[in-house]
């Protein structure tokens, strides 16, 4: 075990800290006297792997339970930590700890009871303590922290319990928010899957059809590789795909080598060790991907393995822009979301979504109800006029209903509420006032993140409108459920949440009214950050 003096000095401090280990920057003098204390210098932690697992657990460590406390200081638990570690495999780490408490409570009340009492989430306390293990190893500048000492490369384990990559996590959880149905497109691709020993299966659809949803839905319930193209935060380009595949492909497998493999010698690797089982990739929004050259888009191979299938999304296309060619033999398929027999279903399902929103939704499910009631409008014709205004785009949901439930539409009649998606868009632009001779300072703003193409800090948007910060991010939060704001950096960035609403933001730049705007921006874009 660890030195007891450790343990007990963070215990000690932690219990007093506790009510005060909520403030961030009380939390650090805490941590700081616990170094201290213990006669350790806070800011250069040794460079072996005791010595940082020893900081890890003191920076972690402040304001936790006794029992994990207990648990991390075990040697046993200490060498298969590092273990998972080496080998990035932090599940292993979880599985080993699973065994160790398991173990513990067949005889007696001991540490595994312990932790089943105080109602501890092993899970997320294991990813925590790892989280901070990796930010003191990085501290060392030591290369045997590393992914690849070997290599040398600046990358370190990703330290991540769940099947799908970190970077998408905030993404597939906001998307499987009160999903509803589309049960069609999941027995579609069952079928695929069984009539085909390999392939490509394409959803097709519009924007706001869904098509995301769908594709966070079916990794968040069987725990899939994936990758979300992005574009607005540049995640959409074959080279952070392949990274991003490759990382989560070695890690689900434990492949032992192949970190500079391209996409088919990998798939073929992975297939050496599936055992019978299927390799299911999701891909989603092929058509944000940016990339140069012939080929197929993302570089996807023109044969596969058998068992190894993707799961892909985009919006429709033009038969010249599709890039994807396969060798015969290789399953394809789409499913257009558009298509005549699938109306139906997809009608059923908005009429679901709008049900749950209406009837069981715990943030505007009563104020909704309080909308049908003061109108003396039935339920179920409410669910079915508001279905006929959608046009089958969840989207259009995601946005009018909030709006109805926060009193944007009191004063309309449901007749009057917009038709689709772009007349949304309008209504909205329209209603914010941005067609006023005034606003156009506000205009602008839109502006500079369509033409950045990336995230923006608010820093460098207030620069480029010649405005003021506060004024831009008091008008951005008008926008909110428009835009994706994010920390970068100690900056608050912000670009375009969804490539529906930057297109109808484009689609300004041809209009009379806004043209000169749309080059002044890109004037002042250009003298001021030419590397935008």
């Amino acid at each position: 075990m660890l030195d007891n003096n450790v343990f007990k000095t963070i215990i000690n401090v932690s219990k007093s800290a506790v009510p005060q280990a909520v403030n961030l920057a009380l939390r650090q003098e805490i941590v700081v006297k616990i170094f201290k204390d213990l006669k350790l210098d806070p800011t250069q932690p040794p460079d072996n792997v005791d010595g940082v697992y020893v900081y890890a657990l003191i920076e972690y460590g402040v304001g936790k339970d006794e029992p994990i406390l207990k648990l991390l200081r075990e040697k046993e638990i200490k060498n298969a930590f590092w273990s998972a570690y080496s080998a990035n495999s932090p599940i292993s780490f979880l599985n080993e700890v699973d065994k160790f408490l398991n173990w513990e409570l067949k005889d007696w009340n001991t540490l595994g009871n312990e932790i089943k009492e105080s109602r501890i989430d092993i899970r997320s306390e294991l990813e925590e303590f790892g989280q901070a293990f990796i930010r003191v190893a990085k501290r060392t500048k030591s290369s045997k922290f590393k992914l690849y000492p070997e290599l040398n490369l600046d990358e370190y384990p990703d330290w991540n319990f769940d099947e799908y990559p970190a970077e998408f996590k905030s993404l597939i959880m906001e998307k499987i928010k009160a999903f509803c149905g589309r049960e069609f497109v999941f027995e579609e691709f069952g079928n695929f899957i069984n009539q085909n020993s390999n392939g490509y299966f394409t959803v097709v659809g519009d924007a706001g059809m869904g098509k995301t949803a769908i594709a966070a839905k079916y990794v968040y319930d069987h725990k899939l590789p994936c990758h979300f193209n992005v574009r607005a935060d540049g995640r959409n380009k074959p080279d952070f795909f392949l990274k991003s595949i490759r990382k989560q492909l070695r890690k689900r497998y434990e492949l032992q080598n192949g970190d500079r493999d391209g996409l088919s010698a990998l798939l073929q690797k992975v297939s050496e060790n599936l055992g019978g089982e299927k390799l299911v990739i999701v891909v989603d929004a092929l058509d944000e991907v940016e990339q140069t050259g012939g080929g197929n888009i993302l570089n996807f191979p023109t044969t596969l393995p058998d068992g190894v299938y993707f799961f892909l999304t985009r919006r429709p296309y033009e038969r010249e822009n599709k890039r994807l060619s396969v060798s015969p033999g290789v399953g394809m398929t789409e499913l257009d979301l558009r298509a005549s027999e699938y109306q139906g279903l997809s009608r059923d399902d908005v009429k679901e979504y709008i049900g749950f929103m209406l009837n069981e939704d715990p943030d505007y499910g009563v104020k909704l109800q309080n909308w049908v009631q003061e109108r003396d409008i039935k339920k179920e014709d409410f669910i079915e006029q508001v279905a006929d205004k959608s046009e089958n785009n969840f989207m259009y949901l995601r946005y009018v209903l909030p709006d109805i439930a926060k009193g944007f539409y009191s004063d309309l009649s449901l007749r009057e509420l917009p038709d689709g998606l772009q007349d949304y868009y309008q209504q909205h632009w329209v209603r914010m006032g941005m067609e006023d001779k005034p606003l156009e300072n506000k205009v602008i703003v839109l502006f500079i993140l369509v033409e950045s193409r990336t995230v923006v800090s608010l820093e460098r948007i207030a620069n480029i409108a010649e405005q003021d910060e506060y004024d831009v991010e008091t008008f951005l939060k008008e926008w909110v459920e428009f835009l994706s704001k994010q920390e970068s950096n100690g900056n608050t960035c912000y670009s375009i949440y969804h490539a529906s609403f930057l297109d109808f933001l484009k689609s300004k730049r041809e209009l009379k009214g806004t043209r000169k705007l749309f080059e002044e921006v890109n004037a002042r874009i250009a003298s001021s950050y030419p590397d935008i």
